[in-house]
C-alpha cells in the first residue's frame, strides 16, 4: 500500500506531484501498483473533490495503468454547498484516451445517507 494525503490548504484536494513521487518511490522498490482508492465525498468531513482533482486522478491512473476504486457512498452527505461529481461522469466526459482505457469501479450504497 502506498498512502497519499489530501491537503487541507487546498480545500482537501490532492497534490498530483506528491502522488507521482510516492508512486515512483514505490516502483523503485519493486512495488507493482494495481489500483488507487478514492473516497469522495470524504467521511466524516463531507469534503468533495474538485473536478480538476478527479481529472488528475484519472490521468494518473491512466499513466500508471491502475484501476480506480471510487468509494462514492457518502455522495448524499455533503456539508457544504459544493456539488458532487462522480468519477464515472468525469471519466465519460474526458473522452479518449481515458474513457475506454481507465478501469473504474464506483461504489454506492442505499444503506448510507438515505
Amino acid at each position: 500500500m502506498v498512502k497519499y494525503f489530501l491537503e487541507e490548504d487546498s480545500n482537501w484536494g490532492v497534490n498530483v506531484d506528491e502522488m507521482q513521487m510516492r508512486i515512483k518511490a514505490a516502483k523503485d522498490l519493486g512495488v507493482r501498483l494495481r489500483a488507487i482508492t478514492v473516497i469522495n465525498p470524504g467521511n466524516p468531513t463531507g469534503q468533495v473533490l474538485r473536478r480538476a482533482d478527479i481529472e488528475n486522478i484519472i490521468r494518473l491512473a491512466h499513466e500508471h495503468q491502475m484501476v480506480i476504486l471510487a468509494d462514492e457512498v457518502y455522495q448524499n452527505n455533503i456539508y457544504r454547498d459544493v456539488p458532487f461529481v462522480s468519477f464515472r461522469k468525469v471519466l465519460a466526459e474526458m473522452g479518449e484516451p481515458y474513457s475506454n482505457n481507465v478501469e473504474l469501479i464506483s461504489m454506492h450504497s442505499t444503506s448510507k445517507g438515505l
